[in-house]
């Protein structure tokens, strides 16, 4: 690629003015804002007009992206925590950069919550819905502590990857990825598979990312013909609490933390960062979006090394807007609906839920599962949660997004507190990396300097 520059930079002037010229290159933001715009159209279009074949179809292409992205989950899962818990050896202070990373999860979490329960208490949105008990019924699956605990350790190797239950993939992961710690040299075959393999499938999933704005037109279009206007005026105040309370930690609480702890523009941090939260709007997945996450953190000046270990963690367990905003005000909600009261220790089980449960969202799209831990906890009626689902892909957007952005904060404030982050590159970060992937091979790699 590097032989081909002088020519490419030749042709671009003459080009430009030229209308021989080729088609420019429409940027990935512009491709999955015209998806919006487009499934909105068309959303409205299979609704308004009762047209039967479109909205079949919509369903169908959103339906056929989310299932791309599930079907790389599990060997992604598995061979991203494998390899980036023995890629911590490369690492100085490894225990010490873990538990750092740990500790502002929990940090970030515990803000998130605070302002999801302040929100709901301001507005009560279960107040003047309509909705009545009766209108919900109980989920199909729920969770609880015990299953939380009991569901960690697999009964066999098999099933986890059969019914993507992503939870138990981490624990056998990161039992594998400690014992090839152990064995040292011994293991190095199996790392540099396992390294191939991770590879391989980050490769495939790009390919699956770049349909997303042909994803987006069908999810949305899909939601808005389903859903229609009429059910989302029923939870407006409920979908604009969840809009509102991830807005503020998105671009309030993240901002403040990134120019006060980590003492960085955090302007820049957003436009590096951005690539990774536009696509876990559309596409709902934590997981799903785990590559572009990895990709736009290193190029926000993490070392590869430390990037490799707290992207794939968090995108297991770092959940500010399902784990934390989300089940706040839907434990809120569904109390107001029930007319159950809440008192002070309601809401402190709400935060520890939030804090020590957030490994049950697993990085799927929804997050049902710690929505019906966290009713489980407080007592209240499972039925609840059948109030909310009808409404969920519309709020899972807005959650998702908050989730990523929280998932590539943590490294570089972990980064920059112990001195690792490489300030010219967070300086300078700005490409996307769905546009230019398939060409950073070529480039050189920066040596990103490990603390000592």
């Amino acid at each position: 690629m590097s032989a081909n520059s002088a020519p490419a930079t030749t042709e671009k002037p003459a080009g430009s003015g030229s209308s021989g010229s080729r088609i420019p290159k429409v940027p990935f933001w512009a491709q999955i804002v015209a998806g919006l715009v487009l499934g909105v159209l068309l959303g409205w279009l299979a609704r308004s007009q009762d047209i039967g074949w479109l909205y079949t179809t919509l369903d169908k292409v959103g339906s056929i992206f989310v299932q791309l992205l599930k079907l790389a989950v599990a060997p992604l899962v598995f061979f991203a925590i494998l390899v980036s818990i023995t890629n911590l050896r490369k690492v100085n202070n490894a225990a010490r950069l873990a538990s750092r990373t740990l500790l502002w999860f929990m940090i970030t979490s515990l803000i998130a919550v605070a302002i999801g329960l302040a929100i709901g208490l301001i507005t009560n949105p279960g107040a003047g819905t309509g909705l009545t008990p009766k209108d919900g019924k109980a989920p199909e699956g729920s969770g609880s502590w015990i299953d939380f605990l009991t569901g960690i350790v697999p009964t066999d190797v098999i099933t986890p990857f059969t019914e993507l239950n992503v939870l138990q993939i981490v624990f056998m992961a990161a039992v594998a990825g400690i014992a090839a710690l152990k064995l040292g040299e011994r293991a190095k075959p199996i790392l540099t598979l396992s390294e191939a393999v991770l590879e391989l499938l980050q490769k495939a999933l790009w390919w699956v990312i770049r349909l997303a704005p042909i994803g987006t037109i069908g999810l949305i279009g899909f939601a808005i013909a389903d859903y229609g206007w009429d059910l989302i005026g029923k939870y407006a105040t409920f979908t604009a609490d969840v809009y509102i309370g991830c807005a503020l930690v998105l671009f309030g609480v993240y901002p403040l933390l990134l120019a006060t702890v980590a003492k960085v523009n955090p302007l820049q941090f957003y436009k590096g960062a951005w690539p990774a939260i536009q696509l876990a709007f559309v596409s709902r997945s934590s997981v799903g979006t785990m590559p572009v996450t990895q990709r736009v953190t290193e190029r926000l000046g993490v070392p590869k090394e430390y990037t490799s270990f707290a992207v794939p963690f968090g995108a297991t367990t770092k959940m500010d807007g399902c784990a934390a905003i989300y089940p706040a005000l839907a434990a809120i909600f569904i109390a107001q609906i029930f007319d159950v009261q809440l008192g002070i220790q309601d809401y402190l089980l709400i935060a520890f839920v939030s804090v020590v449960g957030s490994a049950a969202t697993a990085g799927l799209t929804g997050a049902t599962v710690m929505l019906t831990l966290t009713l489980s906890t407080l007592g209240l009626p499972l039925e609840g949660v059948g109030l909310l689902m009808a409404i969920d892909p519309i709020l899972d957007m807005m959650r998702t997004a908050t989730n990523v952005a929280g998932q590539a904060l943590v490294p570089v404030i972990v980064a920059a507190r112990e001195n690792l982050l490489d300030h010219d590159k967070y300086n300078c970060a700005s490409a996307s990396p769905v546009d230019d992937f398939d060409s950073r091979e070529a480039e050189p790699r920066a040596n990103v300097p490990v603390a000592a």
